[in-house]
């Protein structure tokens, strides 16, 4: 499916998406990737969808610790595959709200927040 992008300045936004696949900006990615408004980080674990830990999940809430961050759209691949609880309570912990979702609604709320503004990122996991 292809995603238009509604401004034309610098954020990064995702333009496509499809089995195996996303592209920010017009660039396709095939790995797991972490998108905020101003960056890009890829491969920012190495684990798949199916086999995600805690230490991915604390890693990833390192990486944003230098960035401004409200809310954490972590994209399963496609389905929806919940962490326990207790692996999000760091990101509660640091007033950083977490939704779980499919990799392609990560994809859509992300342009929806980015577009309005948020401090948003995308962190997303594929199959």
């Amino acid at each position: 499916m292809k995603l238009h992008q509604a401004s034309h300045d610098d954020t990064l936004l995702f333009t496509a998406y499809g089995e195996g696949y996303v592209a920010v900006n017009q660039q396709r990615h095939e790995r797991n990737l972490l998108v905020q408004p101003q960056r890009l980080v890829d491969a920012w674990c190495s684990t798949s969808a199916t086999t995600l830990g805690e230490a991915d999940l604390v890693g990833l809430l390192a990486q944003l610790r230098d960035t401004p961050c409200e809310i954490v759209l972590l994209g399963t691949g496609s389905r929806l595959r919940f962490p326990p609880p207790a692996w999000l309570k760091p990101f509660a912990q640091t007033g950083i709200g977490v939704e779980v979702m499919d990799l392609q609604a990560a994809c859509r709320t992300y342009n929806i927040l980015a577009a309005e503004g948020r401090k948003v990122a995308a962190a997303l996991l594929f199959d």
